[in-house]
């Protein structure tokens, strides 16, 4: 018998075109255990890859997650949990007793921080080092670089050198074969782990607080129910598997050169012209998309690779489903143009676009090693949001 509670997790592994997620869903879907279990389904023995970070209420700046200098009992460094989190990730994903080299990137295992209710604080201001610095991470032939998240020696750059010790003692690189790695850390601050994805739960309800473009712009958020949903008479025996999800190997700016293997849209045309008419319609309204918009379907497009069109297609609705919809938001008049409803001007345009397609491939989760047929997410989606604003006077994405 399966696990109650849990999806079962497929060992197909797809790589993600973020590294950072935010699950939406109302409380006890299975958020958190969702992200427990993706770790485990990638984790060698001994190694452990998953961090539970509960977010507080009362975070308001990096330092509730980064850490800080306290002068309490001596002068140090407060590693917080995530902190020492990373710097394991780093362990993990270079060469020992070689500096700062990576492993092949088959060899690195994915490490999961599940920020648990992570709207409970104000997420632009405890995140905004993260944000920033994810958008700077860049892979190329030269291997993987981002710019620092952790600096040791500017902050404790007039302390003695005992308090860098024990920091280096408390993340964990005291052994000689982290000398050249953390002689890098020390020069270069430390960038973002390569293998790190974090995780972010969310509920939405009067304790919690709502995200900004900003932060929806740099993630890849998932409606959990409709990504994974909970089906009550498969509590038991579970039909559908999660496929294993991987960290990003795609760098932060798509090039043609990456899409050519792509069999049904191997220049991106297609793509292209197809968030062409979506930004159309999103004309004199404040969501309209920009090049970074683009650039993350190009990303999606290159990380799926869909072989035909109906798998194209797929690409587009969750794509739609993770970027555009949660941008999404206001009463009758925000959600309006000359040209009317933006809800109903976009479910004509993807009805057109998806016509003769009834149903799309599942690419986050398999049946029996097949991927399922599903319906459009983002069409279902689009009815959900326009019933809602039809009935509140105002709607949104989240649940």
């Amino acid at each position: 018998m399966n696990n109650p509670l849990s999806h079962l997790v497929n060992t197909k592994s797809q790589n993600l075109p973020k590294p950072f997620l935010l699950l939406a869903g109302i409380s006890g879907t299975g958020k958190t255990r969702f992200v427990r279990e993706q770790a485990r389904s990638s984790c060698p023995a001994g190694t452990i890859n998953y961090a539970l970070i509960p977010v507080r209420p009362d975070w308001h700046e990096p330092s509730d997650l980064l850490g800080y200098v306290s002068r309490i009992g001596g002068t140090h460094y407060v590693a917080t949990p995530f902190l020492q989190f990373m710097a394991a990730a780093w362990r993990d994903a270079v060469q020992p007793a070689a500096g700062y080299v990576l492993k092949d990137s088959s060899h690195i295992t994915p490490f999961w921080a599940c920020l648990d209710e992570m709207n409970l604080a104000p997420v632009e201001q405890y995140f905004a080092d993260y944000l920033s610095v994810l958008e700077t991470r860049q892979w190329d032939q030269q291997g993987y670089t981002s710019e620092a998240i952790f600096a040791p020696s500017a902050l404790l750059k007039s302390e003695a050198p005992q308090v860098i010790s024990k920091l280096r003692a408390d993340l964990g690189f005291t052994d000689a074969a982290w000398d050249g790695l953390w002689a890098y850390f020390l020069q270069h601050g430390m960038p973002l782990p390569p293998n790190l994805i974090v995780a972010g739960t969310v509920n939405m309800d009067e304790t919690t607080h709502g995200f900004s473009r900003k932060v929806i712009d740099r993630a890849f958020s998932i409606d959990f129910g409709e990504f994974f949903p909970n089906e009550f008479n498969d509590y038991f025996e579970p039909k559908l598997q999660a496929i294993t999800l991987s960290f990003p190997l795609d760098s932060r700016i798509a090039s043609p050169t990456e899409l050519a293997e792509v069999q049904a849209d191997s220049d991106g045309q297609k793509s292209i012209q197809f968030l062409k008419q979506i930004n159309q319609k999103l004309a004199g309204s404040p969501f309209s998309l920009a090049f970074r918009a683009l650039n993350e379907l190009l990303l999606m497009l290159k990380c799926f690779s869909p072989p035909d069109e109906s798998a194209l297609y797929a690409v587009w609705d969750d794509f739609l489903m993770a970027k555009l919809l949660p941008r999404l938001e206001g009463d009758e008049d925000k959600l309006s143009n000359k040209e009317g409803n933006i809800l109903t001007q976009l479910q004509a345009l993807l009805s057109a676009q998806f016509q003769g397609h009834t149903t799309r491939p599942d690419l986050f989760n398999t049946q029996n090693d097949v991927p399922p047929q599903i319906e459009f997410r983002s069409l279902k989606k689009l009815i959900w949001m326009s019933e809602r604003l039809e009935r509140d006077r105002f709607t949104c994405f989240w649940p």
